[in-house]
């Protein structure tokens, strides 16, 4: 198995490395090192208390948690989040709540959101007068019927 290797530093005596849940896991762990009441009209910032140095030409992505999503409506403020190469400082996630009825509460040790590192190319963007023709053509969403 192929393994990227990613340097952290630690921000917060209480920070957990971020760990994976099973060896079939594509993302990793991250955990809270603050408490925080989240609810409907009151998204908050959950401090993970790691910086990270994520390899040249490689991103870090950050995902909620799909028993966040499915089990309490919440989810990343900013649905997924984009940590660059050259970002230096902490990683933070902000939590928001679909949720009008029950607030949620984070507490210091949990889980708060999932990270995958992946590499990129950049791209050479070539403004062209016509497109390369393609079955689908200009076809939206929803074309094909569902």
């Amino acid at each position: 198995m192929f393994k990227i290797e990613v340097n952290l530093k630690r921000l917060h005596p209480d920070a957990i490395v971020p760990t994976y849940a099973t060896d079939g896991s594509a993302c990793f762990d991250f955990y809270a090192v603050n408490d925080a009441l989240i609810s409907n009209a009151n998204p908050k910032i959950i401090n993970t208390g790691w910086a990270v140095e994520v390899p040249v030409k490689h991103v870090l992505l950050i995902y909620s948690r799909s028993g966040h999503a499915f089990n309490h409506s919440v989810r990343l403020a900013n649905c997924v989040g984009v940590i660059d190469s050259d970002y230096r400082g902490e990683v933070k996630v902000m939590l928001t709540s679909d949720n009008f009825l029950n607030d949620f509460w984070v507490h210091k040790g949990d889980r708060v959101a999932q990270g995958l590192v992946v590499p990129y190319d950049h791209v050479v963007f070539n403004e062209v007068d016509e497109l390369s023709g393609t079955d689908r053509g200009e076809g939206g969403m929803g074309h094909t019927g569902s």
